[in-house]
């Protein structure tokens, strides 16, 4: 058990012993056909988990109605009839195969259900502040009568389907959540009111179920913190009284959450720090006499292992930092813990979601291809010809490249000029508080490089007289994006956020994309500046992920960051630029310019004519974008070339 004993001892849940202290917690996926049956590659995603080493596996929730109003995603499992039966026992079957116990999640979206239908179902009628939620119907008595028949018919599927456990829902505005909270239930009749009468519908749900299945364990996920005080939710007593309401119910475990979707506060962001929901957890312990798991923000092990020692949580719940890499548990474990691919918080998994569009991993381009051998999950099989490459630039691109080459047995080199690896992530590990964790899968690349045999050349610039007896097979060009000149005096990110220059106090960045909006952010962070911010499109931060857009953009109406949209920019020299726009044409003065949207052009090969059979260009080389494109392009040209 090593440095971590006590996640990695026995636990129990109910009559069932783990072999360990980690759950893989519920996530959606999309993987699932939009008819609710199961899929080979959502069979193949929990086998990946299930082989990871953690002791409960926790499929993604499963709707309990016909109707689909408990359906909040497109590609959403069912449990609402028989017939899914089989495809639920083939998740079971798999996850037992692989030594974890298997728990089934019945999840009513509720008010962010009805994903296929024209509303959702709530308590009372209550405005949605997300504009892609279905428009709220009240529900009725009848409904919710049919609403409890629904979780104990699904929890009777779920026992013959082989489950070892059953986990309900009642979070962030699925339906049993709704009931609980003050904010949206509005009720006055006996569903309504103080606390135990909210409750009373998670209660007759998990008597309802206890009921059917016997002494198969039940846990409920119940919010700690709803964060929804600006709109009159829970307090943090009253959530804590939901937990020990839930255990009289008969609850055998309670996995603690923070936060709804719509709470106007970080939760799960790289902002938040490690660790820091965990007293949530502890009070939640302190009431009641069941296991208290946990999840949200504890991506490093020694994190809840201090956690399960101090008594704040029984069990280590893991969502995200397993999405990133299932082998977690395994390499914590086993003391590798440098070979984990790190979860950055960014939550491309789970915004792609509300797209309707399969969860994808900014560092892991294995996920949702771990049933496909050609994708090397498992591990890759030998090149049939063994090549000799060369990787020009050492960003994520490059690394990510130059590993996946040399796991398929080829004899890579890798050049970096400059004196670190990272590329334009060691400007954006300076954005923003948390953003240094973009470093970590930059450490990782780096130390499976050296444990696959990549070759480093730090501080050295590539040239082709560099390689010109190489005797080369294959060039790899990572060099980031080749920019056009500008007039001189005008500032780059490099230059701000890179090499410490201070522009002056009226400051025009030219660009609103996330470059842009990244710079803005880092100056308003260390210092009184008057910005205003040029975007030739009608969207600002197009390419930031929601759960960043909003806090940038916060912070940036706060200080009364001025925007100019649907406007093309001619900068004529380090303190002018001319602005031509929708509504028209004026010159902006100020005491700095910083270039943000760079006129970029693709890297030229031709440089390295005859260098090698095959020359390759990827990354911000290819097309500037963000991490996520250029760890995929790394990783798909590394698997075939």
């Amino acid at each position: 058990m090593g440095r971590y004993p006590h996640i990695f001892q026995t636990g129990r849940i109910g009559k069932l012993e783990t072999k360990n202290r980690i759950k893989y917690a519920a996530t959606e996926t999309n993987f699932p056909f939009g008819d609710g049956y199961v899929t080979d590659r959502e069979v193949a995603y929990m086998e990946a988990q299930a082989r990871g080493g953690a002791g409960i596996i926790t499929t993604q929730g499963a709707y309990p109605d016909e109707k689909g109003e408990g359906k909040g995603f497109k590609g959403m499992m069912a449990i609402s009839h028989d017939r899914f039966i089989p495809g639920l026992t083939r998740i079971a079957d798999v996850i037992r195969a692989n030594g974890a116990l298997s728990c089934v999640q019945i999840l009513h979206c509720g008010r962010e259900g009805g994903v296929d239908l024209d509303y959702c179902l709530m308590p009372s009628v209550v405005p949605q502040k997300l504009s892609y939620f279905k428009p709220p119907r009240e529900i009725t008595r009848d409904e919710i009568t049919q609403a409890i028949k629904d979780h104990v018919e699904a929890a009777g599927r779920a026992q013959r389907a082989g489950f070892d456990m059953i986990e309900l829902s009642g979070i962030v505005g699925y339906l049993m959540s709704t009931f609980l909270s003050r904010y949206t239930n509005k009720r006055t009749d006996e569903y309504g009111g103080d606390i135990r009468n909210r409750a009373r519908l998670m209660v007759q749900i998990i008597e309802g179920v206890k009921r059917r299945v016997g002494d198969m364990p039940v846990g409920i996920r119940l919010c700690g913190n709803e964060l929804l005080d600006d709109r009159g939710g829970n307090t943090m007593e009253e959530s804590i009284e939901s937990c020990k309401i839930a255990e009289e119910a008969g609850a055998d475990y309670v996995s603690v959450t923070i936060g709804w979707h719509e709470s106007s506060q970080s939760v799960i962001t790289r902002d938040v720090p490690m660790g820091h929901w965990l007293f949530v957890a502890e009070a939640v312990k302190k009431a009641v006499n069941i296991p208290v798991m946990m999840a949200f923000r504890q991506c490093l092990p020694h994190l809840p292992e201090a956690a399960v020692v101090s008594g704040k949580i029984d069990f280590w719940e893991m969502c995200r930092p397993m999405i990133a890499d299932p082998e977690l548990p395994r390499k914590v474990m086993e003391e590798r813990e440098d070979e984990i691919i790190p979860c950055i918080a960014c939550n491309l998994c789970f915004s792609r979601l509300y797209y309707h569009q399969p969860i994808m991993c900014s560092v892991r381009p294995t996920l949702g291809h771990e049933g496909e051998t050609s994708w090397g999950y498992y591990g890759f099989s030998k090149a049939r010809q063994k090549k000799k490459i060369v990787v020009v630039g050492g960003g994520p691109a490059g690394l990510q490249c130059a590993l996946t080459a040399a796991e398929r047995g080829h004899d890579v080199t890798l050049f970096e000029k400059r004196g670190e690896l990272g590329g334009n992530i060691l400007l954006a590990s300076r954005v923003d508080d948390g953003a240094v964790e973009l470093l970590r899968p930059i450490n990782t690349l780096k130390s499976l490089c050296d444990k696959a045999g990549v070759r480093f050349y730090v501080g050295v610039p590539c040239t082709p007289e560099t390689l010109a007896d190489k005797d080369l097979d294959a060039l790899v060009i990572a060099t980031g994006p080749s920019v056009k000149s500008f007039p001189q005096g005008v500032l780059t990110p490099k230059d701000v956020i890179g090499e410490g220059v201070k522009p002056g106090e009226r400051v025009i960045i030219i660009g609103g994309s996330g470059v842009g909006l990244g710079v803005a952010v880092f100056l308003l962070r260390h210092g009184d500046y008057r910005i205003t911010i040029v975007e030739e499109s009608s969207k600002i931060g197009r390419d930031v992920n929601p759960f960043y857009l909003w806090q940038y953009m916060g912070l940036l109406k706060k200080k009364k960051v001025a925007f100019h949209m649907r406007s093309r920019a001619n900068v004529s020299g380090s303190h002018l630029v001319r602005v031509s726009g929708a509504l028209a044409d004026q010159a902006l003065e100020g005491d700095s310019v910083i270039m943000a949207s760079f006129e970029s052009q693709k890297a030229a090969p031709e440089k390295f004519q005859g260098i090698a059979q095959e020359v390759y260009v990827i990354g911000d080389a290819k097309k500037p974008r963000r991490l996520d494109n250029a760890i995929h392009d790394g990783y798909r040209l590394g698997m075939v070339i």
